[in-house]
Parts: structure tokens; C-alpha cells; sequence
């Protein structure tokens, strides 16, 4: 049931006045293959899939599955506070082709750690395809515990989480807690190595927008036993890791993207492009870094 091994990218939504950028799209994805990217996430946080209406949603996912063809596992995000759309939304990305789901835990109505457990099986029992649960307390409130990892473990439809409590002893917890019965997947770019030395399966990325080969570098170092060398790309890796996350994601990967040449500086509201003066440290790294 393991998804991907290595580095997803949470792909930008290139959008404009109009609506979605299918053109810009294309390129990104198409550039994302060509630079050997293991998993591409759609309309998650970083495709700003919160303002995407459903008709946009699902279109962009069967866009993604269809220029994808195959190429790569294609994860669709699913997840909603309002679990009865969940699981419309899962069953139309199985449908359509996606390989797995990464669904979110539910956000401002929130839940109990049974609420968790109730809300997964369901979407779980609903989907053909594996779900990767994703734990993201700054944004949504609420926190997968590991022990509620443990109990969703044996559904034979949950396959991954992707870890972004920033809690390294809850992590190792819910390690030591689920064996190898769950992948585990960092969520933030900055603990790609730590989250790898607990048996971590790889990362969830905004970082691989700009640079998917750098963080595949980091990844495959590790995986072929260097781990000081993944180490040290991580520590190199972190100023334009912060400059990334210097304002809400994907302000700062908008930013990046677009001046790449990969889409418009647009973003919905209520996020609004990047500051002048993190736009200008970001632009700084990324001359550094060679990306422009």
C-alpha cells in the first residue's frame, strides 16, 4: 500500500483573474517529471485547494491524472471539515485516476480523537485508492495523537501520514507505536533527515517547487546510507527552507514559482503576495541557489 518513497511535491495552482492557469499547469508539471520527482500532491495547502470551488477541484485533479498519465503516483487532496463532502471528493479522484489521497484533518469545527478515528474509517471505507493522513495543528487546531494513529492503523485503506506537528517526540511515538503498518511522511521541509532517521518513508514538499532535485538530494543520500551528507544538504537547504516560510504557505512559493517563469504572482484571498522585503531575501537565495 506505500505510495511513494522519496519526495512528493505539494504543487502550486498556478491561477490568474480568470481562474485556474491550465497552460502554466502543464509547464509545471511537466517540469516537475522531467526533473524525476517520486509523487506530485494536488490542490492540497501549497494549490491553495481551500479556495478552489469543487468544480475547479475536481477538474484540476483530473487534469493532474490525466497530463501525469501514469508518470508518477498522483495524490489528490481530499480532506474537508465537513466529512460528507470528504468522501464525495475521494470517491471522485478514485474515479478519475488518482493514486492515493492525503486527507486533512477537519478544521475549525475541529473534533475528539474519536471524532479522528469515526471521520478516517469513513473516508477510508469510501475510498478504492490508499489515504494518507495529514496532521497539521497550526492550521486546522487539532492534532492526530499517536495513539490514534495506532487505532487507524489495520484499516487495510490508510497507508501513510504526512507528519506536520513539528513534535519529534510524538513522532517517534506514533513510530513506535505503528511499526512498518504506516509510511511516515514529513511534512515540513525542515525535518526531512530527522523524520527519515525514524524510518520516515520521505517528504511531503514546498521546498521541491523551486527545487525538486535538492530535496530528491537529500533523500537519496539518506536512503544510500550517507547520512551525514543528508545531513549536511538539510542544514544548507534551511535558509531557503525559512525564506519559504517566511510568510503563509504558498505566499513565498507563489513568488518563487513566478519568478521562475512557471506562473502569475496571483494568489486568492485572503492570501496576498509576498512582502517586499521577504520577496527580496527569497529572490536573494534563489539567485544564490542558481534558480534564476
Amino acid at each position: 500500500m506505500s505510495v511513494f518513497k522519496g519526495v512528493a511535491t505539494a504543487l502550486i495552482t498556478p491561477l490568474n483573474e480568470n481562474g485556474v492557469d491550465y497552460n502554466n499547469f502543464a509547464k509545471v508539471i511537466d517540469w516537475q517529471l522531467e526533473q524525476g520527482i517520486n509523487a506530485l500532491v494536488i490542490a492540497g495547502t501549497t494549490g491553495e485547494g481551500s479556495t478552489l470551488d469543487d468544480a475547479e477541484h475536481k477538474a484540476v485533479v483530473k487534469f493532474a491524472v490525466e497530463r501525469i498519465n501514469g508518470k508518477c503516483p498522483v495524490i489528490a487532496a481530499t480532506g474537508s471539515n465537513d466529512t460528507r463532502y470528504a468522501v464525495q471528493l475521494t470517491k471522485y479522484c478514485c474515479d478519475v485516476g488518482a493514486d492515493a489521497m492525503l486527507v486533512v484533518t477537519p478544521y475549525y469545527n475541529k473534533t475528539t480523537q474519536n471524532g479522528l478515528i469515526k471521520m478516517y474509517s469513513t473516508i477510508a471505507d469510501a475510498s478504492s485508492k490508499p489515504l494518507i493522513l495529514y496532521n497539521v495543528p497550526s492550521r486546522t487546531g487539532i492534532n492526530i495523537e499517536p495513539e490514534t494513529y495506532a487505532a487507524l492503523a489495520d484499516h487495510p485503506m490508510i497507508s501513510g501520514i504526512k507528519e506536520a506537528n513539528s513534535n519529534i517526540e510524538k513522532i517517534v511515538k506514533t513510530a513506535s507505536l505503528v511499526g512498518d503498518k504506516l509510511d511516515i511522511y514529513s511534512g515540513n521541509d525542515d525535518q526531512i533527515v530527522p523524520i527519515l532517521s525514524m524510518g520516515g518513508k520521505g517528504v511531503i514538499s514546498v521546498l521541491s517547487n523551486p527545487m525538486p532535485k535538492k530535496t530528491m538530494e537529500i533523500c537519496d543520500r539518506f536512503f544510500a546510507g550517507d547520512v551525514k551528507g543528508a545531513a549536511a544538504l538539510q542544514c544548507e537547504m534551511l535558509p531557503m527552507i525559512n525564506a519559504l516560510f517566511s510568510e503563509t504557505n504558498p505566499i513565498p512559493a507563489k513568488f518563487a514559482m513566478s519568478k521562475m517563469g512557471f506562473c502569475e504572482n496571483y494568489l486568492r484571498l485572503p492570501l496576498i503576495p509576498m512582502g517586499k522585503s521577504n520577496a527580496e531575501k527569497l529572490e536573494a537565495l534563489m539567485k544564490e541557489q542558481g534558480l534564476i
